[in-house]
């Protein structure tokens, strides 16, 4: 056992290692950073989905702009797509599983805010769709992906891949960058001494 605990400790750093030797993909990190920062400076919402684990990820990354990550501050806007199971399952029924982020959007979405979809292939339908929504609606748009960042990685405004093929480990690069730029946003929007 501890042999196969060893083993995934040591891919998930492989996997951050290659990340950290990523010019490009830690500056990409850090404009969406920057624009995250910009949407809720200006008082527009942080719209967020995803399926299964990435699901939990949206949920897990809303939680710390909504409540807090490191500061005290005020609350930020950030609305999860996946969270409202009535809602989900009245468009999944009338619409089709494909768009039950993509109605939801057109529900909430304004010019200027920003829609964040997880995706580990870079395939699932209904956040590519979710993204091609946003942009009609004058929306900015990011995707969180793995592998070859699949569909999405043409159609989002920033695509962060975290370089894996295998599940486990590339949710764990989502999480770790969105709490990266969960840091970068309280950064750049609060003077409060951090809760450390």
């Amino acid at each position: 056992m501890k042999g196969i605990i060893k083993a995934r400790i040591r891919e998930s750093i492989a996997v951050k290692e290659r990340i950290l030797a990523d010019e490009k993909m830690l500056s990409i990190i850090e404009k969406l950073a920057e624009t995250v920062a910009s949407v809720i400076a200006a008082g527009g919402r942080i719209l967020l989905c995803g399926n299964g684990g990435s699901a939990s990820d949206a949920l897990h990354i809303a939680g710390e702009l909504v409540g807090r990550f490191q500061k005290e501050r005020g609350a930020w806007s950030a609305i999860v797509l996946n969270a409202d199971v009535a809602t989900m399952t009245a468009i999944a029924n009338d619409y089709g599983f494909e768009n039950v982020f993509s109605r939801q959007v057109s529900a909430h979405i304004r010019p200027g805010d920003l829609l964040i979809g997880f995706s580990t292939s870079g395939n699932s339908e209904n956040v590519y769709k979710a993204v091609q929504k946003a942009h009609e609606l004058g929306g900015k748009t990011a995707a969180f992906t793995g592998g070859s960042g699949g569909k999405l990685k043409k159609e989002a405004d920033y695509v962060i891949i975290a370089p894996d093929r295998v599940t486990a480990r590339i949710q764990e690069s989502h999480i770790t960058i969105g709490h990266i730029i969960c840091e970068l946003v309280e950064e750049s929007l609060t003077s409060e001494v951090s809760n450390e």
